[in-house]
């Protein structure tokens, strides 16, 4: 395990095991949020993004932290483990929740409130972005180890057996 992937819903608790995994492996932990959102809450333009990506995913070590459905299959391409999170929605929406108001590491600002765009993308996850998700792990699955986390539970016991 030196290229790893983490991707699932908003709030299922992805950053979190990428920062326990991180821990535990020693890789360098890299947060797609960080890249592409800048500290003024503006963007990088896809072109850039694509540029600091490729640079990454060139290094020989990594975890990359973040969906950004468009580079999905690149990343998956690249790595050799991939952590998919697919968690009940109640408990990606309480994970969102929690986090409002709290400084993190893998965003440039602090989220004051959870707002009714990034409401709406996790209460939409499930129909419009999990399908094509799982659809490409499963693709990559006898190519890549690909695990599948359903409960924060079998996250806690994949780091423990590590």
């Amino acid at each position: 395990m030196k290229k790893v992937i983490v991707v699932g819903c908003p709030g299922s608790g992805k950053s979190t095991f990428a920062r326990k995994l991180q821990e535990k492996t020693g890789l360098p932990l890299y947060y797609l949020d960080m890249i592409w959102h800048k500290p003024d809450k503006t963007t990088l333009t896809k072109e850039e993004f694509d540029e600091k990506l490729h640079e990454l995913i060139a290094r020989d070590e990594w975890i990359i932290d973040g969906n950004y459905s468009r580079t999905l299959e690149p990343r998956l391409q690249a790595c050799d483990t991939a952590f998919v999170f697919d968690l009940p929605l109640e408990v990606c929406l309480a994970g969102a929740q929690a986090r409002v108001g709290t400084k993190r590491i893998d965003m440039p600002w602090e989220e004051t409130e959870l707002s009714q765009e990034f409401l709406n993308y996790i209460l939409s996850f499930s129909q419009q972005k999990l399908p094509r998700l799982l659809q490409l792990a499963r693709q990559y699955s006898a190519q890549k180890q690909v695990v599948f986390f359903r409960s924060r539970r079998e996250c806690d016991d994949f780091l423990k057996s590590l």
